[in-house]
């Protein structure tokens, strides 16, 4: 079997990107389970050039725009190569968002990015890679909405958005993670979902139906849900909101975990951090859940080969 290629962009060039980048290359199970091509700016430190360069990096500027710019123009370069076949799938190094926007692309994420370039209904998925102390089954959760303000959640959480969240999180499990029969619960969006209506009837109202539309169970509790996931009761939960979701996984599994985007026509995977700007440069970057993305992204390649 022949090990899947796979582009790494570098991220924000001003961050952790270019030596998690470097610490995966260097890694032995990265190099067995795969070949790297890596794509970023001519002249960023801590790596080597790039095998595919895309823009230019003066470091000594610490310009945001450019660095914003450097890493959108990776990230299209990445899917241009997916969409044709040349790689078999994209793990991407931190990015950061308002450098992002200044640098000249309208998007809070690479989640939304990556889902406005192919046109596909995509959901965020964090997936632990390693079980926690006492707790046997992997965590994942899914986000029905994103990097949205908490007060515009009750608005965007819809009968519909739940419903493509669980279309795209049944298939990505099954196609994706092997599971052939998911079972995925739903978080609640209050205290005690609702508890009977006294603190929102968001919950009965539209996530229960909308839940029982969609094959979901619940919606359950934040405050057991994800315990409960992690003791084997569901393979993934989909929560109502960013925050919800990424506490409950980064506090069981950071390090280990690995944010997946579930429906692209390629496996997506990338870090479960952001590019720590304070401490880029200084050679302590923790590169464990950058290896984690590669390896996940690779392992999802190889399954998914014949499904494309």
């Amino acid at each position: 079997m022949t090990r899947p290629r796979l582009a790494v962009t570098v991220g924000d060039p001003r961050g952790i990107g270019p030596e998690i980048v470097r610490a995966a290359r260097a890694d032995a199970r990265v190099r067995a389970a795969a070949d790297l091509f890596v794509i970023g700016p001519a002249g960023v430190t801590g790596v080597e050039e790039p095998d595919d360069v895309v823009g230019a990096w003066d470091a000594s500027l610490q310009s945001a725009a450019l660095a914003g710019r450097c890493a959108g123009l990776a990230v299209d370069r990445a899917i241009e190569l997916a969409r044709a076949g040349t790689v078999e799938g994209i793990v991407t190094a931190p990015i950061d968002k308002h450098a992002l926007f200044a640098g000249g692309f309208d998007f809070p994420g690479h989640t939304e990015m990556l889902a406005n370039r192919t046109g596909r209904d995509v959901a965020m998925m964090l997936a632990a890679t390693r079980p926690s102390a006492g707790a046997p089954n992997l965590l994942r959760v899914v986000l029905a909405t994103t990097h949205v303000a908490l007060r515009a959640v009750p608005r965007l959480l819809t009968p519909a958005a739940i419903a493509t969240a669980a279309r795209v999180t049944r298939a990505g499990l099954r196609d994706w993670f092997g599971i052939e029969t998911p079972r995925i619960a739903l978080c609640a969006l209050n205290p005690h979902a609702g508890d009977g209506g006294r603190f929102g009837r968001e919950d009965d109202e539209v996530l229960a139906p909308a839940a029982r539309a969609a094959g979901l169970i619940g919606p359950l509790p934040a405050d057991t849900v994800f315990v409960r996931a992690m003791r084997g009761a569901f393979d993934a939960v989909i929560a109502p909101y960013h925050d919800v979701g990424m506490t409950a996984i980064k506090v069981a599994a950071f390090g280990s975990a690995v944010n997946v985007t579930l429906g692209l026509p390629f496996p997506r995977t990338s870090p479960d951090h952001g590019t720590a700007l304070d401490i880029a440069g200084q050679g302590i970057a923790d590169s464990s859940s950058m290896i984690e993305a590669v390896l996940l992204c690779a392992d999802i390649a190889v399954r998914s080969r014949g499904q494309r």
